[in-house]
């Protein structure tokens, strides 16, 4: 079974347009929960544009799923989450300013840096995901970090899924089928949709899990939430 975690970031992106608090995320992760996710993913950046720091605690208090929290694993991002103890951590090298995630990590020069993160994760009793590239070799040098799982940078899949899907999806292929002789887990997401989710799911049916945010909240805003969480899951059937 591949489990959904819904990204909720863009609640939090709509709410901080107006101030206030609506829409409220702890109501909306609640909500997702209740239609079926099986997961929730929030990513706090350092400039607060959407999740807080405080969103994190209060989803930390309700939440009765998994609960994954994606970043750059800077001191203030590993104090974070060190206190919050969420199911996962999703490691993703973005820079400050980052719009979005925009590349895996590059395990290979990042080895010594990683291997740290994820000790300090597992002592802590925390499942540590490294985000990376469809690429065999960062995917077993991220097994030599110690990670628990990997999460597949899904944007390459999504962009020539129209064009070609079977070359489309040879690299996250490969990808997976070195994840799984390194004894780990296998996440995916960025960009998939409705449109592609299906396809990926049925050439790599051993995913874990799948997060998935701006396209489903994008469909929300035609079906509303729950109907978009419940097409998403579908895909995963």
């Amino acid at each position: 079974m591949t489990n959904l975690s819904v990204n909720i970031n863009k609640i939090a992106t709509i709410r901080n347009a107006r101030g206030g608090d609506n829409p409220n995320v702890v109501s909306a992760a609640l909500f997702c929960e209740k239609a079926g996710a099986q997961g929730i993913t929030v990513h706090p950046r350092p400039d607060g544009r959407h999740i807080r720091h405080s969103d994190v605690f209060e989803l930390k208090q309700v939440l009765t799923t998994e609960f994954n929290i994606e970043g750059n694993p800077t001191p203030d991002f590993l104090d974070l989450v060190i206190k919050v103890r969420p199911a996962q951590v999703t490691m993703v090298p973005d820079s400050p300013d980052a719009i979005t995630s925009s590349a895996g990590w590059n395990t290979v020069d990042n080895k010594a840096f990683l291997r740290i993160v994820c000790a300090q994760l597992r002592s802590e009793g925390i499942r540590s995901s490294i985000f990376v590239d469809p690429d065999p070799e960062m995917v077993k040098n991220a097994a030599d970090c110690g990670c628990d799982r990997v999460e597949l940078y899904t944007f390459g899949f999504a962009a020539d899924y129209p064009t070609d899907p079977r070359k489309a999806v040879e690299p996250y292929i490969a990808a997976a089928e070195a994840a799984r002789s390194c004894g780990l887990g296998i996440n995916a997401g960025h960009d998939l949709s409705l449109e592609n989710l299906r396809f990926f799911h049925e050439c790599i049916p051993y995913l874990d899990e799948v997060s998935i945010g701006h396209a489903l909240i994008c469909d929300a805003l035609y079906m509303g939430l729950e109907s978009s969480i419940k097409a998403y899951l579908k895909q995963l059937e």
